[in-house]
């Protein structure tokens, strides 16, 4: 299986994390869990969508052993 690419432009907060990137477009699964983990104090919650939030859910089961560990 590959590595999942996660499309910059479909997650806003994430894209935000990513602002030392400006020419990134997509990211890998588990460097998107290591963005929102590293930055999670800089994530405004109340502006995440829906499917962010399924996006994070679904980053911690899959590269996170279902535990989320902000810093």
């Amino acid at each position: 299986m590959g590595t999942m690419q996660i499309d910059l432009d479909r997650y806003p907060e994430l894209r935000l994390l990513c602002w030392s990137r400006p020419d990134a477009k997509t990211v890998t699964g588990e460097e998107a869990l290591s963005l929102y983990e590293r930055n999670w104090r800089f994530v405004d919650r109340g502006a995440l969508t829906e499917d962010e939030r399924r996006l994070i859910d679904a980053l911690v089961e899959s590269h996170g052993n279902g535990v989320f560990m902000p810093t």
